[in-house]
């Protein structure tokens, strides 16, 4: 049987991770690839570090330079995470000829359009399952299972720790402070919450997600993304009373339409005070579609790229995506709708998906396979990342107002003038005089177009805080 030597960096929760899975099941791997996987080397910051698993002291360097420039080494694991050093081992790997197998996501996200062109130049290849969702084979089944689909939609719920904490918020009406602090307790968030919560993971998985799915490499400045600390009880328990619930959601798709499939929708809030005629709104709608089109010719596919807490209908099956797990919905033209689900970090799903890329490489190494599908294919390469005030969505609004007569009328003006259409109004019943939550459903509308009215509405002697908008996704 061939054998191939792994040369690993980083011991840490996910290289010895890594180390227990093969030894576990390397046996089991070699024989469905006929190739055996030989650990040579791991490099490590510290031989003595903690670990959850044990990696026997004679396996462990702090040398990773040795480790990458063993020519005994064939493959190079690099699990040690970080945007700087990290960059220097996989391009010092890739230089040698040899192929790479990473989970960092933080990396490719800064750095892919680089590392990728350096694989190919140098003949060898770069495999990354792990840097997206842990187990789950998100990467492979975009990349090769949909290869003969139009990715017209893709949403994402991708990091486990704002799910669980979005999860309890709506299970048990704690606030928000309070389960992150549990989170914290129970190692499901870190010390400094805030490349979670704040939303910058969820924006590495889905800019690589984005680029595999359109072809051209999405900058991460060019991703609109928001977190979930300004997510409340009061906005959970209205979004479930209208039939919703909130999940951070990355957003992949097409925006092509999305004028025009908000235009049927878009007189239904004519019976409220300050909405548009229908000749108004079509005015509108038509006056952004020539826009949109004349964008569209200017620069190619648009695609809105974005990661934001979302307002998921109670009936659609990402809702019931709870606690720490995972979840990506993708819509092709071909296939239709597809749902992959599972566990996306922790040390055993991680080493999952490096086991899958390890697998990959070693047959590719037997085969002299030098690639077989490339990592991003410019089929959409003209194509560019739809802006945030561009991108259009139906919106929840939650305004604290004064109780008093005429202030509905007030707000509703504002939009109508905005050309911004109203759906639907609770307010709870208050004591006059005193302030109360006044909860909107707008109609589809640009979002650029809204943050400017709910500005406006925001400086209204009335409102007494600044408007909440959570934008609302259909799945249509």
């Amino acid at each position: 049987m061939q054998q191939v030597n792994l040369g690993m960096i980083g011991g840490g929760t996910v290289g010895s991770g890594v180390f227990h899975a093969l030894q576990l099941n390397g046996g089991l791997l070699a024989s469905r690839t006929g190739v055996k996987v030989n650990v040579r080397k791991i490099a490590v910051k510290a031989v003595d570090e903690p670990r959850p698993y044990r990696i026997p002291e004679a396996m462990m360097t702090t040398d990773w330079e040795g480790v990458v420039n063993d020519p005994q080494v064939d493959i190079v694991a690099e699990l040690a995470g970080g945007t700087g050093i990290a960059r220097t081992m996989i391009l010092t790997a890739l230089k040698l000829g040899k192929p790479v197998i990473t989970a960092n996501k933080a990396l490719l996200s800064a750095h892919g359009e680089e590392l990728f062109a350096a694989a190919n130049d140098h003949g060898t290849n770069l495999y990354y399952e792990a840097s997206v969702c842990g187990g789950i084979p998100i990467i492979k089944s975009v990349r090769e299972g949909f290869v003969g689909n139009r990715i017209t939609h893709l949403y994402g719920i991708v990091n486990g720790t704002c799910n669980y904490i979005l999860t309890r918020m709506k299970l048990e009406g704690i606030e928000f402070d309070q389960v992150l602090k549990d989170a914290q307790a129970q190692g499901y968030a870190e010390a400094d919450p805030s490349l979670d919560v704040d939303g910058h993971d969820a924006l590495h998985k889905i800019g690589i997600l984005a680029s595999l799915a359109h072809g051209f490499w999405v900058k991460p400045e060019k991703i609109h993304f928001e977190g979930i600390r300004s997510i409340t009880q009061t906005d959970i328990r209205f979004a479930n009373q209208l039939g919703y619930t909130v999940k951070l959601l990355g957003i992949i798709k097409s925006a092509e339409g999305e004028g025009s499939k908000g235009e049927g929708r878009a007189t239904k809030g004519e019976a409220f005070a300050g909405s548009l005629t229908k000749e108004k709104r079509s005015r509108s709608i038509g006056s952004a579609l020539q826009d949109a089109s004349a964008t569209k010719a200017r620069n190619g596919a648009r695609v809105q790229v974005t990661v934001y807490p979302t307002l998921v209908p109670n009936t659609h099956v990402l809702s019931s995506i709870n606690h720490v797990f995972n979840a990506v919905f993708v819509r092709g033209d071909v296939v239709g709708d597809t749902l992959f689900y599972g566990r996306g970090a922790g040390s055993d799903a991680t080493a999952s998906a490096v086991l899958s890329d390890l697998a990959d490489a070693s047959l590719d190494l037997k085969f002299e396979t030098k690639h077989r599908l490339p990592p991003f294919v410019p089929h959409e390469k003209d194509g560019a990342v739809l802006p945030i005030d561009e991108v259009v969505s139906r919106y929840f609004v939650r305004l604290n107002v004064v109780d008093m007569p005429g202030v509905l009328a007030q707000v509703s003006n504002i939009l109508g003038n905005a050309s911004i259409g109203i759906s639907s109004v609770i307010q709870p019943q208050g004591h006059e005089g005193k302030s109360v939550p006044l909860i909107l459903m707008l109609h589809d509308a640009p979002n650029g177009a809204v943050s400017r009215a709910l500005k406006k509405i925001g400086e209204l002697p009335v409102v007494k805080a600044a408007p909440v908008m959570i934008r609302v996704e259909n799945f249509e």
